[in-house]
């Protein structure tokens, strides 16, 4: 923590806006009033710089400089501000420092790089590496090999076109044949299926329609955030959300440079921790965006037994392979071998490139005689082994890449002295001065960090399946259960050390809304019931195309409940693609595919499905105390909470595209959860001192029977919050009973239910006799005097002891 965390705004409550051109500034500006009436104190916009035409997300930057004309252009983006600044509101916009659009029609920046080459005034911004493929930067667009298609590309003056793609030619090479005018050019356009093992551009992740941007050079970072900062100078804009830190070259040094250059404005980063991983302290930002919260809270609404039972009976039923989705953390190290050796290839190869350039040119002699095989053979067997996204310049390597680690990737050798690879590998990580150095251990870190992505959050968590609730982002599929006492550290954690971090239960990434995982919950109570449900469901259908994909697919639609058949068919495919089991995005099997499709729409479509909606319904009250549950501890929990759009009410959605549907605003529908939302942002905006950097955590534990079932905090002893958790087991063990809530002294209102008061020790049946949760606001004495006087509410149920 850095004690100059101190923002000129900070935000009490933040509001999710998905910004397209369906859904533009001017929408967003139609929204105010409502969002307003919510209570929270600010918009947080997804990417408002020029994206790629059409782009329904506005990470595809192709130009810093200019706010996105299809979402209204500046003029549009500073009307927004204006009309909510007339509303008490600020923005907090979504930034995107590690990359841009590989799309040269329209990024004028790369377009020069193509056309002049490393000597372009914009060489500097890409991560590319002109020392591979010939000093030429790879282009993976064609549909095959360039012999097959060399007929489509056609020169049309000083452009290269090859269907909607278009590329400057070099000068004087317009005339060439055009075998010769390819070769004379500063890129090549290859097949789109060499990117996996030739690229030579640092991308996002697997991406590469995104080029690495370097914004650890002083120049670029100024260029790619002038725009940015003078919105935020010119008080158009109040904050920042910082995308994908962990692919950054120096992500230390960057944020130091970004809060200097906003003066401190309030920023969260989109750091994924590991269960266990701290944010390195010296960082100068307000805290992560939340992931680390959505596990915490997700988890208390798990039963950590049942979950075990869960695991087993699927175990049972879809009899998966160990490492290919049996246990969870041999299915993780199968996938990133899976990975690092297929997706990520290129990426391999230039890190190794980098290794044994050290090696061969060190003084020291321990480092030469280092086959490049097998220092390839190590950097893999390092990585895979990694449990956190990435090492950093702040923290201790060693910690990182460890000890344990380093002695089981030796034993990947069969010869013993060549397995001393990895200690080199290692050494280069830990020590050592000079540039070469630094380049090699910034390679690994971005390679860790995309390895990591790539083969937990988009590969096994769609093949290790026993509880899709806790295959989320941040999530731990292997531990899904948080016991109340881990969750009351963490909050204390949080409120000392990142007091104004972000949380979020659901976002534009995750793969399940919090409404849905809420719902899938319930199942790890009931984990007999449910095994009998999907064996009965299952059995009565006919070409099942594998009983992993069944077991997903029945707690899809239970999690979701009575939706449209193309969402849960276009989520289920995406998830067996990502698995990569038995076809995949590049390697499609069709024969599969419409085997998954003929089953999802015969079964859990289709009349099967709906004995899933009739046992999912029967757990209705189960399923509402998760959702309000959920949304009551997110929205009063240390930290900032992020509302993503939509999801102040009850909000089912899956994996995107379908999580960033539009969604009505005001709701044509709201519900109960809609009034707990409202009325908790509304008390952090009515008393920001008691949620915000100076507030106060305190656990409280009820008493008697039942008291494992409720949780309950004070905040800087002005506000609690309880909420049942686990109340399909409560009501297997015979309810409330004689179990009481001791309060902190003084009377408390039901913010939830107005006219109702309690002092002392609460019986917790009365207090959630009409909800499952409840929100308590300690009377000031003002208030007691006009009570005293016969003026104010009157007191409802309460047991003093």
């Amino acid at each position: 923590m850095t004690a100059e965390r101190t923002a000129l705004t900070v935000p009490t409550a933040t509001y999710r806006l998905q910004l397209q051109p369906g859904f533009p500034f001017s929408a967003a500006e139609a929204a105010v009033p409502y969002l307003a009436s919510l209570g929270v104190s600010h918009l947080h916009l997804s990417p408002v710089l020029e994206a790629v035409p059409g782009s329904t997300h506005g990470y595809d930057v192709v130009d810093h400089a200019r706010v996105r004309e299809e979402l209204g252009g500046e003029e549009g983006l500073r009307a927004l501000s204006r009309t909510a600044r007339d509303h008490g509101l600020g923005l907090v916009v979504d930034i995107v420092p590690n990359h841009m659009a590989m799309s040269p029609r329209h990024n004028h920046a790369l377009w020069e790089v193509l056309r002049e080459g490393p000597k372009s005034p914009y060489a500097r911004w890409f991560d590319v590496d002109w020392e591979a493929q010939g000093g030429q930067l790879l282009v993976p667009v064609l549909g095959g090999p360039v012999g097959e298609v060399l007929g489509e590309l056609v020169v049309d003056g000083d452009v290269l076109r090859y269907h909607e793609h278009a590329f400057p030619l070099r000068d004087g090479t317009a005339d060439l044949p055009l075998p010769e005018l390819l070769d004379a050019q500063w890129y090549r356009p290859v097949w789109w299926r060499l990117a996996r093992t030739e690229l030579n551009y640092r991308r996002f992740f697997s991406i590469s329609e995104l080029i690495g941007v370097r914004v650890e050079d002083p120049e670029v970072f100024e260029a790619t955030h002038a725009k940015i900062l003078q919105l935020l100078q010119e008080g158009v804009v109040d904050g920042l959300r910082v995308d994908h830190p962990d692919g950054l070259a120096d992500p230390d040094g960057y944020l130091a440079r970004l809060h200097e250059a906003t003066g401190g404005r309030w920023t969260v980063v989109e750091k994924i921790l590991a269960d266990g991983e701290h944010l390195p302290p010296g960082w100068a930002v307000a805290g992560t965006t939340g992931y680390d919260a959505l596990r915490h809270v997700d988890g208390l609404f798990t039963d950590t037994a049942g979950a075990g039972e869960l695991v087993s009976a699927y175990r049972r039923f879809a009899a998966p392979q160990t490492d290919r989705g049996g246990d969870w953390a041999a299915t993780v190290r199968r996938a990133a071998y899976k990975v690092i050796t297929h997706e990520l290839a290129a990426e391999t190869d230039r890190l190794t490139r980098a290794a044994t350039r050290l090696c061969a040119t060190s003084p020291d002699p321990a480092l030469r005689d280092r086959a490049p095989w097998a220092l390839r053979t190590a950097l893999q067997e390092l990585l895979v082994r990694m449990r956190v996204y990435r090492p950093y310049a702040s923290g201790d390597a060693a910690a990182v890449v460890t000890a344990e680690a380093a002695e089981e990737a030796r034993r990947a050798f069969v010869v013993p002295a060549e397995g001393g690879a990895v200690d080199v590998v290692r050494g280069l990580l830990l020590a050592g001065d000079g540039p070469g150095r630094a380049e090699f251990r910034t390679r690994f870190a971005q390679t860790a960090s995309a390895l990591r992505a790539k083969s937990v959050e988009d590969t096994a968590f769609y093949r290790y399946v026993p509880l899709l609730s806790a295959t989320e982002v941040g999530g731990d599929p292997g531990s899904p259960g948080v016991p109340p006492d881990v969750f009351h550290a963490y909050c204390a954690r949080v409120q000392r050390d990142w007091p104004l971090t972000g949380t979020v239960v659901s976002t534009h990434d995750t793969k399940r809304s919090a409404d849905v995982r809420a719902a899938l919950a319930v199942l790890t109570e009931c984990p007999e019931r449910w095994a009998d449900m999907v064996a009965e469901v299952t059995r009565d259908e006919e070409g099942v195309p594998d009983a992993q994909l069944a077991w997903a697919a029945w707690q899809t639609v239970f999690g979701l409940g009575p939706a449209e058949p193309e969402r849960v068919r276009g989520a289920l495919v995406k998830h067996v693609r990502e698995a990569g089991l038995y076809t995949s995005w590049t390697e499609q099997e069709p024969p599969y595919e419409e085997a998954v499709v003929s089953f999802v729409a015969a079964g859990p479509c289709g009349a099967p499905g709906e004995r899933v909606a009739a046992f999912r319904a029967s757990l209705g009250p189960h399923v509402r105390a998760n959702v309000l549950g959920t949304a009551l501890v997110h929205l009063t929990m240390p930290g900032v909470p992020d509302v993503y759009q939509g999801t102040e009410g009850e909000y089912r959605a899956l994996v995107d595209p379908d999580n960033r549907r539009p969604v009505s605003f005001p709701p044509a529908h709201p519900g109960e959860k809609d009034v707990v939302t409202a009325a908790a942002l509304r008390l952090r905006a009515r008393r920001p001192d008691v949620f915000g950097g100076t507030a106060t955590y305190a656990p409280l534990a009820a008493e008697g029977p039942a008291a494992a079932h409720c949780l309950a905090f004070a905040r800087s002893g002005e506000v609690v919050t309880a909420v049942t958790r686990l109340s399909l087991r409560l009501a297997a063990e015979g309810g409330w009973r004689d179990t009481v809530l001791p309060l902190p002294p003084g009377r408390w209102a039901d913010v939830l239910a107005p006219g109702r008061e309690f002092t002392g020790h609460a019986r917790v049946g009365e207090l959630f006799e009409g909800l499952p949760v409840a929100l308590l606001e300690r009377v000031e004495a003002e208030a007691e005097a006009e009570a005293e006087a016969g003026v104010g509410v009157g007191v409802g149920a309460a047991v003093d002891n």
